[in-house]
């Protein structure tokens, strides 16, 4: 009766092992290969490094211009991130704490939401942009909606609503109302019940939107693409630039090193929100 169980077990770790291994082994290349000189990459690609050549990281980040579109990318991450937290916060507390006239409908709305691929609707997007920037002409004659990392990071905010809004909205209904109780008889107003209590308690579904939209925004290529066609690019297109570019020169280093400085920036992130995300559940599940 127990070796059931035991091959049961061995068989879950040997798929984790398979897919932590079928994630790390490409990573780990791809890093061994950013530090190889050019003339190493004709021989065999499995082998290691002579040495470290820092040198591509210098030409990627200066000479290919991978910092100035580092800094885009995480200028529109972060804008694109507090835009979507300050409006979808008290969007969903309210819709799941009050009763309002027409809650229903803006309930459907929101779910109808969930079904819009944004990739679809970016050309519509593109020509509503650039209508408004012909009638504010007089205002902006270079322009104001389109090549502007500030109106990409609303775009972003804008397309990502529906689903954090939903997925908070479903953990505020989760929490007992006893605490609101308690919050509003000392004195609390609804605004610091929002977020002194009830926000603090749903920190495991905030971190959760917090990292699937960190990860939308950041590696985002089809809206960056359409709505920044100038030279302030995000990464992912300027990557895109520099494969062209070094594959035609046959400088795979630099290449390699760019898409480090791509990778590296998530796996940070995503190690930091996911060890937020079990602190979280955990406390949640102890004061349950």
């Amino acid at each position: 009766m127990t070796k059931t169980p035991r091959a049961g077990r061995a068989l879950t770790y040997l798929l984790v092992t398979a897919i932590a291994l079928a994630i790390a082994v490409p990573v780990g290349w791809v890093l061994l290969a950013s530090l190889k000189q050019k003339g190493e990459f004709y021989g065999s690609p499995w082998t290691l490094p002579e040495g470290l050549h820092l040198q591509n990281y210098v030409d990627a980040f200066v000479t290919a211009r991978m910092g100035q579109y580092f800094f885009t990318s995480v200028l529109v991450t972060v804008l694109g991130l507090v835009f979507v937290i300050a409006v979808s916060v008290p969007a969903a507390y309210v819709i799941a704490r009050y009763d309002f006239r027409g809650r229903g409908l803006v309930e459907v709305a929101l779910l109808a939401g969930l079904f819009v691929n944004v990739n679809y609707i970016v050309v519509p997007i593109f020509l509503m942009l650039v209508g408004w920037d012909r009638a504010l002409v007089d205002v902006f004659p270079g322009g104001f909606f389109i090549d502007n990392p500030g109106v990409l990071s609303l775009v972003y905010a804008a397309t990502s609503i529906p689903f954090t809004i939903y997925l908070l909205a479903a953990y505020f209904r989760s929490i007992p109302a006893d605490y609101e109780e308690a919050a509003a008889l000392d004195g609390a107003s609804r605004f610091q019940v929002m977020t002194r209590v009830m926000l603090p308690m749903a920190r495991p579904a905030l971190t959760t939107v917090i990292l699937f939209n960190f990860l939308a925004y950041w590696n985002d290529f089809i809206i960056a693409l359409t709505l920044l066609p100038g030279e302030g690019k995000t990464l992912q297109v300027g990557l895109l630039n520099l494969m062209t570019a070094q594959k035609a020169a046959a400088d795979y280093g630099r290449l390699y090193a760019g898409m480090v400085i791509v990778i590296v920036p998530v796996l940070i992130f995503y190690a930091f929100i996911q060890r937020r995300l079990i602190e979280g559940m955990a406390s949640g599940g102890v004061k349950g």
